[in-house]
């Protein structure tokens, strides 16, 4: 692509302040040269916010009068509230004014948003969020982590599909290998929903190496990990907090004695790394697939720092055409498959 890439911000609706936000929107801005931003926000919001004098020709606001939290059901709630930021925004991708969206607010809601303003490309009927999370060799990518609670076996099939072009065309995976998580390797283990779909993804085009169970994510068994979205969700917050809890317990561990804070002062630049490896605002965040734009869905709880990477997220994902080349995959399903 030429020129400069677009991409709105959803302020409103996360944990933190949107002046945290904003913080992380403007070090987007610095540290990639190529982007205009526009921080989606209500005017009270808005007035907190100072945009940097040297920033004001790449980042603007648009306003927002409505917002939609965390506890609101989804499709009712971006139904009515039409002016909500993360509808605006949703408004804004599909209509072409902005490359990508990005948002911290309500997971259901933005699907809905997405639906509804973006569309899905053709034969999706089911969108879902990918996470890219480390592995012992190197990284890999989960999907469905939250946009789908049940799943028919034709949405894994289709989500094996986007997540194999995705790891592909974002990742730099050559055919890479997807699994179908399971309770066993074997073909006969799960549910009766899991047999069906390891069936469909046995004939798919795909680089299928069968079912993996959870204590083998981290070894790097496959490249793409296929779930639905309650099993999926669930696998991301556990990692989450495992993760932190290894980390407290490495930095107390080190301020046990004199001896163990000496080894602390040694092993400072591999700790750092093991930490920022450890840290879920490192891999920004999760793009919503399957739909006809670029979305990145992150955290309830991003920081600055978590919003910074999701914005550099999108911004690759836009630069490497990652939905077409979704789009392109998706052609391959079997339109018995498909529906």
């Amino acid at each position: 692509m030429s020129g400069m890439l677009r991409v709105a911000v959803d302020l409103m609706g996360a944990d933190h302040s949107p002046i945290i936000l904003a913080e992380g929107a403007f070090a987007a801005a610095y540290e990639h040269p190529d982007l205009e931003i526009a921080l989606i926000a209500t005017l009270e919001a808005a007035e907190g916010i100072t945009i940097p004098e040297d920033l004001s020709a790449k980042v603007r606001f648009i306003f927002a009068s409505q917002v939609i939290g965390m506890d609101e059901q989804p499709l009712m709630s971006v139904r009515r509230k039409p002016d909500a930021s993360l509808v605006v925004g949703m408004k804004l991708l599909g209509s072409g004014e902005v490359d990508a969206f990005v948002t911290p607010g309500n997971t259901g809601a933005a699907l809905a948003a997405a639906t509804l303003h973006v569309g899905c490309l053709p034969p999706i009927t089911r969108p879902a969020i990918a996470i890219i999370l480390p592995h012992h060799q190197g990284r890999f990518l989960l999907l469905d982590v939250g946009a789908n609670v049940d799943c028919k076996p034709e949405h894994f099939l289709q989500f094996a599909l986007m997540g194999s072009a995705y790891a592909e065309a974002v990742m730099g995976i050559p055919n890479p290998r997807v699994a179908l998580l399971n309770i066993g390797e074997e073909s006969i283990k799960g549910t009766s929903v899991a047999k069906e779909a390891f069936a469909l993804l046995q004939s798919a085009p795909l680089n299928f190496v069968g079912n993996v169970e959870g204590r083998y994510l981290l070894e790097g068994a496959a490249d793409v990990v296929v779930t639905d979205g309650f099993v999926g969700n669930i696998l991301l917050k556990a990692a989450e907090g495992i993760g932190l809890f290894i980390w407290r317990e490495i930095k107390e561990l080190m301020l046990t004695n004199w001896q163990t804070k000496l080894a602390g002062l040694l092993l400072r630049p591999y700790l750092k790394a093991l930490g920022k490896r450890l840290d879920w605002r490192e891999y920004g965040g999760a793009p919503l697939l399957g739909i006809k734009g670029v979305c990145i869905i992150t955290h309830g709880a991003s920081d600055n720092k978590a919003i910074a990477k999701a914005i550099a997220v999108a911004r690759e994902n836009v630069l490497v055409n990652a939905v077409e080349k979704v789009a392109q995959k998706l052609q391959t399903i079997v339109p018995a498959g498909a529906k």
